[in-house]
C-alpha cells in the first residue's frame, strides 16, 4: 500500500465507520496518547522498566499503527499530501546531514 492509498483508506473509514473526523486539536491529543503508548512499550521491552502482568500481551506493531492512523487523519484534515511531504523532508535531510552523521564520532 502506498502512503496515498493509506490516506484514502483512512478517509474512507472515517467517513463511513467513524462518521466524521474529530477536530484537529482532539486528534493531536489522541496522537500524543498513542505515542505515549508506544513509549510505554519501548521502555518496558527495550529499557529498564518491567511489564505489569496486564501489559504483557501488548502489541508494539498495533500501537505503532494507531500512531500512523491518527497522523494520517491529521494529514487528511489539514490537506497534507504525506507522500510529497516525506519526499521533501528526505531531500532536506539529505542536504543538511550529508556529512553530519558520517563525521559524528559518537556514531563510530
Amino acid at each position: 500500500m502506498t502512503i496515498e492509498e493509506a490516506q484514502k483508506m483512512v478517509d474512507q473509514w472515517i467517513t463511513t465507520t467513524g462518521i466524521r473526523y474529530f477536530n484537529e486539536l482532539t486528534n493531536t491529543a489522541i496522537l500524543m496518547e498513542e505515542v505515549g503508548e508506544v513509549a510505554r512499550i519501548m521502555s518496558r521491552k527495550y529499557g529498564e522498566q518491567s511489564f505489569k502482568k496486564s501489559d504483557e500481551a501488548v502489541d508494539l506493531g498495533d500501537e505503532m499503527a494507531d500512531v500512523l492512523f491518527v497522523l494520517i487523519c491529521l494529514a487528511n484534515q489539514t490537506g497534507i499530501d504525506l507522500t510529497a511531504a516525506l519526499e521533501k523532508n528526505l531531500k532536506k535531510k539529505s542536504i543538511r546531514d550529508a556529512d553530519r552523521h558520517r563525521n559524528n564520532e559518537k556514531l563510530k
